[in-house]
């Protein structure tokens, strides 16, 4: 969802950084191939994931919902050169697709890619990180939070997709719409936590910078 008129919207999309040409086919096979392409990060936040994966320069970077693996090559571009970027999905159908364009990039031998549940394979990793970036399953993001917040690094970074949920948090709320309830009670959780200082951005559909104290 964007929250800006579309001639503005369009003018900070065409003064920000161009997507990558390995990017543009990814998105292309995805539309073509995949279900629900609509979950692609995209250009410009695709940029925004680059930019602020550079400005940070990890060694260990860990991303929660891999899909097609769009936003895993963009926070790839910041990796130091003996970093490392692991990232889980749990849909076992999309390692082949990722992999081949994960192995196009310069950085496949830097992604890690895990398939199952976040929930399980999180606890097994024996990593700290520098960043983090949670777009998965809506009702889990608390859970996830809980379980990364002591492998993340003083001055790391947690980055959180859809945080505005289509504008639903800040609509009616409807008792049986369980994802914008966990979306509701993540946002509140990084609002409240003392261990992180959080900044939400009004980016797309909202891309929430926590970084541990």
């Amino acid at each position: 969802m964007f929250f800006l008129p579309d001639n503005l919207d369009k003018y900070v999309v065409d003064h920000s950084e161009q997507e990558p040409q390995l990017l543009q086919q990814l998105t292309r096979e995805t539309y073509q191939k995949v279900l629900q392409p609509i979950m692609l990060s995209g250009p410009y936040q695709g940029r925004v994931l680059s930019m602020i994966s550079k400005l940070i320069r990890p060694k260990t970077v860990l991303e929660l919902g891999t899909f097609t693996g769009y936003a895993t090559l963009c926070l790839a571009e910041g990796l130091q050169e003996n970093g490392r970027l692991h990232t889980i999905d749990i849909n076992e159908e999309l390692v082949d697709f990722q992999r081949k364009y994960f192995n196009k990039s310069e950085y496949g031998q830097q992604i890690i890619q895990h398939t199952g549940s976040a929930l399980d394979i999180i606890p097994e990793l024996n990593e700290t990180f520098d960043l983090v970036f949670i777009d998965a399953d809506k009702p889990n993001y608390s859970n996830y939070f809980h379980l990364i917040i002591d492998k993340l690094k003083p001055g790391g970074v947690i980055l959180s997709d859809n945080v505005l949920w289509y504008g639903k948090v800040v609509e009616p709320f409807d008792a049986k719409d369980k994802s914008t309830k966990a979306v509701l009670d993540y946002n509140t959780l990084l609002k409240n936590d003392e261990r992180i200082e959080t900044v939400l951005l009004p980016i797309r559909d909202g891309l929430t910078i926590s970084r541990k104290k």
